[in-house]
């Protein structure tokens, strides 16, 4: 069953829906950038959103019932009128943790030590040629190194523990031994413990902690930040699931499970980010979905991680290009996340998004 969502003006006589009972879900709309941004959040009409540069003027406030989502706007200056659960707007306006504070999101370049990962498979699977790439990556403007010896496309095969580890382990020594910021892409807690020991200082899993029984015990014991993406299975089975109701409010509800099941292993909060997996068991239409809907998961008070490069949505909305042709999309794709005030990008083009960054961060301090 699909729900239907109903958007419902405030009433202008009687008590509306917002002020009787609290919304399950909020999200933050009608942004503003730059100097607009300033302005408006001084004069009272709009708060800052995660503590960044950008301001919103608005909630939707989102009941759900049965068979539907009912859905109220509501101005900043009216919140003060309006029953919300304990701490949600606080989600939404508090500044995360420094080193995903930027004015622009931190790009985390991707190193895939693989033989076939879908866009560059084979191109770094010798430790030399990762390293390297490592180096220009850091060079063109990536913010963080994401290393990964598993290929996790569909249909990809997997490889033991051992096999992952010596893949990674050689690359994350050298590029950390350079001080470069590196993250492990690992489902496995072997794999985690090892890259951490060799010198990551992030980890960065699909499952959101859930593939290995042993990574939330793990990871209790470090103190680095952690990356939970939603998926649901694995990259072999991913793609038998596809089935929402609304997709954001469901992954915003496995994301919350998520958080809670590694905060309830000890892992402290403020470690944690989320990426709502772009292309990880959801069609085109969730993907799309979940891209205009990103500010609704700041809800969650995390940073947020948005990894959509050169994925294959990006050809079903074009001209079914191969992955090669798909930069223009993937610039589209972080641009948006940019405009909804995510904190970090996934990508394989560092210096391309990096210029439409700056680019974009220009006119938008001009408005």
């Amino acid at each position: 069953m699909n729900f239907r969502i109903i958007r419902e003006p405030l009433p202008t006589r009687g008590l509306p829906l917002s002020t009787i009972i609290s919304p399950e879900y909020a999200r933050p709309v009608d942004l503003l950038y730059g100097p607009m941004a300033k302005i408006a959040v001084d004069a009272g009409e709009a708060l800052l959103l995660a503590g960044g540069p950008i301001a919103f003027r608005a909630l939707q406030l989102i009941y759900r019932e049965s068979n539907c989502l009912r859905v109220q706007t509501v101005t900043v200056p009216e919140l003060d009128s309006v029953v919300l659960p304990i701490g949600m707007l606080q989600c939404f306006i508090n500044s995360r943790p420094p080193m995903w504070s930027n004015s622009v999101p931190v790009i985390m370049g991707i190193v895939n030590v693989t033989p076939d990962s879908f866009f560059d498979g084979g191109f770094f699977a010798a430790r030399d040629d990762a390293i390297s790439r490592g180096r220009q990556l850091a060079a063109a403007g990536a913010d963080i190194l994401d290393i990964g010896g598993e290929s996790t496309r569909p249909g990809a095969i997997e490889i033991t523990v051992a096999e992952e580890i010596d893949r990674v382990v050689p690359v994350i020594e050298a590029l950390a031994n350079e001080q470069y910021r590196v993250s492990i892409d690992t489902r496995k807690a072997s794999v985690m413990h090892a890259a951490l020991e060799a010198g990551a200082t992030i980890v960065n899993d699909i499952s959101g902690l859930i593939y290995d029984s042993n990574a939330r015990e793990l990871l209790a014991n470090y103190t680095c930040p952690i990356v939970l993406m939603h998926m649901r299975g694995t990259h072999e089975t991913m793609h038998n699931d596809y089935h929402y109701s609304f997709a954001p409010i469901e992954v915003y509800d496995e994301l919350s499970e998520r958080l809670a099941a590694a905060e309830m292993a000890g892992i402290a909060l403020d470690r944690l980010v989320i990426d709502p997996g772009f292309g990880f068991s959801k069609s085109v239409s969730h993907n799309v979905l979940i891209t205009a809907w990103l500010t609704m998961f700041h809800g969650m008070g995390r940073p947020i991680l948005f990894g959509a490069s050169r994925k294959s949505s990006i050809a079903a909305l074009s001209c079914k290009e191969p992955a090669q042709a798909r930069l223009p999309g993937s610039i589209a794709l972080a641009l948006s996340a940019f405009e909804l005030g995510v904190q970090a990008v996934r990508v394989h083009d560092v210096s391309e998004t990096a210029q439409a960054f700056a680019v974009r961060q220009a006119i938008l301090n001009s408005l």
